[in-house]
């Protein structure tokens, strides 16, 4: 059968260990690989009208997969002045000052790290001192909390404490008066409500041009954490105008306060989408941050916090997993501390007795974030066949060796030691997709990739590395993006290695993940994107 398609480089990693040649070509037609061989094979598959990609030096790999990543959600919380360079609290005053004289309406801020502010309380008066007589809301870096100004917390009408059906909370001072610190969605809606929204178009025009972005930095694919009407509305709208550059395996969220009706519909969801977007399992969450208190932990931290779930009845969290799990549901559930983590491994375990066993061999159910375990928690993720979805930047952007983090310091040396435990998962035989979750952390995936062997900074050699006994091996980092991606979404017989029969979804680098240095590796270029054996994006010097 002719191909469509050749792509030949020097060396590909096929991530398939059946593959003992080197390899140095595919073949591709229909979009799906037809043939893996050398480039002496190529010449024989070649026929009128075939394709050559000649990629020279470069090194192919199966296309990268961000499994955790926020784009639609993403849309509303980078919007405004970015904060997330800002280290010091006068840095964080000179950006919003700076913002404040560029746009006359509402002061918007994201990503602001609670490390700034030292040893200075989140507090509105913070915000007061820049924004004058307008309201202002800044996003902090975790996408959990928000911090408003007076005059946001008086147009929207919070004179003090709110009951939510979920671990929310308008944080106030000893006199019952509203900080400004809003801590999870439901409070920080209370205000978001009246920021003004941008029309369908911008939003759909800035989410374009985002996908674009991840196409350019190596991603074919992501795990989107955040699935809503919009985000059909928008993937829609997107591919009326022509073809996604990635794919997107999307989840809409289940939250506490909902019930059989709410997750039927929700189940209804599943397997509809358009041609590279599909929604495919459901979003959970068990707890909230460590830097916030909201994370659940087994021991309060050291301010006497993160000791509650989530869900404040935690049987309805795992009654509603149970739901998605008896109908071949896949779920992904939100578990940072060691308490929501093993609350979460509860609920999965306890499906043996009730859930038919070939349904629970098939579905894939994922634990995203995992920041503090101890030893027998590791254990259990591969007693159960629990998947783990880690993001090794969050390590690396927000904790330091040192422990005088806002992380750390809130967990306490013991529990800190216990940071993003990739290594022991992986060493434990543990699925472990790796991801972004950006915009909590950037989402080009080289420096992601070199940051998780590091256990630092790529590209910051004078950085001491965190728990560097969790570093990943080159292989270990590569294959969360690519082969253990593809097994953590299910879909491991479609994708995530070069295998004949498979989806043709390839990236291209400059340099070789597997032999090159991860400093020099994260500072190497993308050349180019396959998806469905298409193009998505090649640097112009390779045509």
């Amino acid at each position: 059968m002719t191909p469509d398609l050749i792509v030949l480089a020097d060396t590909i990693h096929t991530l398939d260990d059946r593959h003992g040649d080197p390899v140095q070509a595919v073949a591709v037609r229909g979009g799906l690989v037809t043939a893996i061989g050398s480039r002496l094979d190529a010449h024989e598959w070649r026929q009128a009208g075939t394709r050559v990609v000649d990629l020279g030096n470069a090194t192919l790999t199966p296309g990268l997969v961000d499994c955790h990543i926020h784009p639609v959600f993403g849309l509303d919380l980078t919007i405004g002045c970015d904060l997330s360079g800002a280290t010091t609290l006068d840095e964080v005053r000179a950006l919003l000052r700076a913002e404040a004289a560029n746009d006359a309406g509402w002061l918007r801020g994201w990503g602001l790290n609670p490390n700034a502010f030292g040893t200075v309380p989140l507090h509105r008066r913070v915000l007061d001192e820049v924004s004058g007589d307008r309201p202002a809301i800044v996003r902090l870096f975790d996408g959990h909390s928000a911090l408003a100004n007076s005059r946001a917390l008086e147009i929207a009408g919070i004179r003090g404490r709110h009951e939510f059906q979920q671990a929310a909370e308008v944080v106030c001072d000893s006199e019952g008066v509203p900080t400004g610190l809003l801590l999870e969605a439901a409070a920080i809606e209370l205000v978001q409500r009246y920021v003004p929204q941008e029309s369908f178009d911008e939003r759909k025009n800035r989410l374009g041009a985002l996908l674009r972005d991840f196409a350019r930095s190596g991603l074919t694919g992501g795990h989107v954490m955040d699935h809503s009407d919009e985000s059909s509305a928008l993937f829609r709208a997107l591919e009326a105008d022509g073809e996604l550059p990635l794919r997107l395996r999307t989840a809409p969220w289940c939250m506490p306060g909902t019930g059989e009706a709410d997750w039927k519909e929700l189940a209804r969801s599943i397997g509809t989408g358009g041609r590279r977007w599909s929604i495919e399992a459901i979003k959970l969450f068990v707890d909230g941050t460590v830097d916030n208190g909201t994370a659940w932990l087994y021991e309060p931290d050291t301010y006497g916090e993160s000791t509650a779930p989530f869900w404040p009845r935690p049987e309805e969290y795992t009654a509603a997993v149970s739901y998605f799990a008896a109908r071949g549901i896949p779920t992904a559930t939100h578990a940072i501390g060691d308490a929501g983590v093993s609350h979460v491994l509860d609920a999965l375990e306890s499906l043996r007795g009730s859930v038919a066993s070939d349904v629970l061999r098939r579905t894939v159910h994922r634990i995203e974030h995992i920041e503090t375990v101890p030893d027998h928690l590791v254990a259990r993720f591969k007693e159960s066949g629990v998947v783990a979805s880690m993001q090794p930047s969050h390590c690396t952007h927000y904790s330091l060796a040192d422990h005088s983090d806002n992380w750390s310091l809130r967990l306490g040396k013991e529990r800190a030691n216990h940071a993003w435990r990739c290594r022991d998962l992986r060493d434990a035989g543990v699925v472990l997709g790796i991801g972004s979750d950006w915009p909590i952390a950037p989402y080009q995936p080289l420096p992601i990739i070199a940051d998780a062997q590091l256990r630092r900074r790529s590209g910051h050699p004078d950085q001491v590395p965190i728990a560097p006994g969790q570093a990943l091996t080159a292989l270990q980092a590569l294959e969360g993006y690519t082969s253990h991606a593809a097994k953590a979404a299910g879909q491991w017989d479609v994708s995530g290695s070069i295998t004949v029969g498979k989806r043709a979804d390839f990236t291209a680098f400059e340099l070789d993940p597997l032999t090159t240095a991860p400093d020099e590796f994260a500072a190497g270029a993308v050349l180019g994107t396959f998806v469905d054996g298409e193009i998505q994006f090649m640097l112009d010097r390779l045509g």
